[in-house]
């Protein structure tokens, strides 16, 4: 398995990450490749996916830490992959969201395609800061609304 971990700085208090997190219906609007998201069930989340060929489909199981302010996350179908989003306080008005993502290269290939080797890893490492920088985008924004 490789290890990629990332981390990125909110203006938004934990809570208001913490609940953004938890609302699958969101997760199109920052993670890439996810076409739609839905809650199937207490602890599981279904993700379908835009994947190199045919729509991906994903059942994610979401544990919560919640007195630490973690939530992990493990697939229960499709390919093998798992995670972890941490949520440190910075202040009051400021968190700290780190994520990391544990994959099998060859999993990542044959599942989505791309690229192999240190191309693979460079392209998800953008991925997945992308990814953290639209959840940024997302979070805070929706706090200026309310």
């Amino acid at each position: 398995m490789s290890t990629l971990e990332e981390h990125i700085d909110i203006s938004v208090p934990v809570d208001k990450a913490w609940d953004c997190l938890h609302r699958a219906e969101v997760y199109p609007r920052f993670v890439n490749g996810v076409r739609e998201a839905r809650s199937a069930g207490e602890r599981r989340t279904h993700l379908d996916l835009d994947a190199a060929g045919p729509t991906q489909e994903l059942e994610v199981e979401i544990v919560d830490r919640e007195m630490e302010n973690v939530m992990t996350w493990q697939t229960r179908s499709g390919p093998d992959l798992a995670g972890s989003f941490s949520l440190l306080p910075i202040d009051r008005e400021h968190t700290r969201l780190q994520a990391r993502f544990e994959y099998d290269p060859g999993t990542i290939k044959e599942t989505f395609g791309g690229p192999k080797g240190f191309a693979q890893a460079v392209a998800i490492e953008r991925s997945v800061r992308s990814d953290l920088e639209h959840f940024k985008e997302l979070v805070e924004t929706e706090a200026t609304r309310r």
